[in-house]
């Protein structure tokens, strides 16, 4: 049976090649050691199971209809490869926040665990002052009026005219974004009057507003905040957490080379639903987790239709991400690949002329579907190759 290597055999070898790679190798490693399982199931249960009707004798061959070992087919086909690798991921909140009160009184308003506030509404009330939530990623530290600038004031006039309360064209261009001008005190004026503010003057006193990136929903009250307490400036009133939505993987650091910022994928909800969004983030500092010894890096997703996360928290998904593409290629299943011995790959090609090997080279797997690109001498669409049977 020269060409042919017993399943373990071929697996021990390959093993020892695979394990001599160098490290900036590692992803590919873990492909060609998942493709060795295979290739081994294949060897076992494919050119066995044919009783090797091409090698020694034709597909009439007496071993093929004795065999005990049950086999089918594959069409080769040509057509775009996509690249993915699949991997376990948990749906959460993009992050958690600290609300930081800046006024003194009286708390005689609080929202409830579980309300969404979004920007331009009230978030607590401390005496007769309503405290309005912004956004920004600067927090409020002083007390704004006309004539000064600064980061804090461009979130302002920003916020001011998402709000509608004034155009770009008047608190942008003359003055620019981070300049307190009479149109920013006339738009703030507008919106403290819609919020009660009890003569509003068109100044952001501190303690009137709290900036925060985007919407939340409120996650706990601070420690000892009750209606009738005492608002302290500087203490975390309440707790909150982003509205949304992001898919946290922690990813096998020997793929870290195979995902990148921008990659698309497709999330696989817990109702059997999918959505498809692309990765935001890939960390570069791996961490090691001392019960299993797995070493990860984190890699986070967005979703491009964050409504399809509905209400789940900290829910288990499958994330199948895509590295690449391939457009018309020869594609089979990745278990009609066959060990050679000293290395590389062959299919058994079958039909009219019987069973025989075709000696392939493999270009791009798509680890989701269990397909993989290959180019062998007489290889054409519309072929079959042997498969293990389901």
């Amino acid at each position: 049976m020269s060409g042919i290597v017993s399943a373990g055999q071929q697996a021990g070898e390959r093993a020892v090649s695979v394990d001599s790679g160098r490290g900036h190798q590692r992803g590919r490693r873990r492909r060609v050691v998942a493709v060795t399982a295979l290739v081994a199931v294949a060897a076992t249960t494919g050119l066995v199971g044919a009783g090797l009707a091409g090698a020694f004798g034709g597909a009439g061959s007496p071993g093929a209809a004795r065999s005990v070992y049950r086999t089918s087919t594959a069409a080769v086909t040509r057509r775009t490869l996509v690249s993915q690798t699949q991997v376990n991921a948990t749906l959460g909140d993009a992050g958690s926040h600290s609300v930081v009160n800046q006024a003194s009184g009286t708390i005689t308003a609080l929202p409830v665990v579980g309300q969404v506030e979004r920007q331009g509404q009230v978030l607590y009330q401390v005496g007769s002052a309503p405290v309005v939530l912004l956004y920004g990623q600067v927090p409020a530290y002083r007390s704004l009026s006309e004539g000064m600038t600064g980061l804090d004031v461009t979130e302002l006039n920003a916020d001011l005219v998402k709000l509608g309360y004034a155009t770009r064209t008047a608190l942008g261009p003359r003055s620019g974004w981070d300049y307190f001008s009479s149109e920013t005190a006339y738009a703030l004026q507008l919106l403290q009057s819609r919020l009660g503010v009890t003569a509003p003057d068109g100044s952001l006193t501190l303690g009137q507003a709290v900036f925060l990136p985007g919407a939340v929903k409120i996650t706990a009250m601070g420690t000892g905040v009750v209606l009738g307490g005492a608002a302290t400036p500087g203490t975390a009133l309440l707790t909150a957490s982003s509205t949304t939505p992001v898919v946290a993987i922690n990813l096998d650091a020997g793929q870290q080379t195979e995902v990148k910022a921008g990659d698309k994928v497709t999330v696989s909800l817990p109702d059997g639903t999918s959505t498809p969004g692309v990765v935001s983030s890939v960390g570069t500092v791996a961490t090691t987790d001392p019960t299993s010894g797995t070493t990860t890096i984190p890699v986070e997703v967005a979703l491009t239709h964050p409504a399809a996360a509905g209400h789940l928290s900290q829910a288990p998904v499958t994330v199948s991400i895509t590295t690449g593409s391939v457009s018309n290629v020869l594609v089979v299943p990745v278990n009609a690949l066959l060990a050679r011995p000293g290395g590389g790959y062959a299919v058994e090609e079958t039909g009219p002329r019987g069973h025989h090997l075709v000696a392939v080279s493999v270009g791009m797997f798509d680890d989701a579907a269990g397909l993989v690109q290959v180019n062998g001498p007489g290889l054409s669409p519309g072929q079959h190759v042997v498969v293990p049977a389901l």
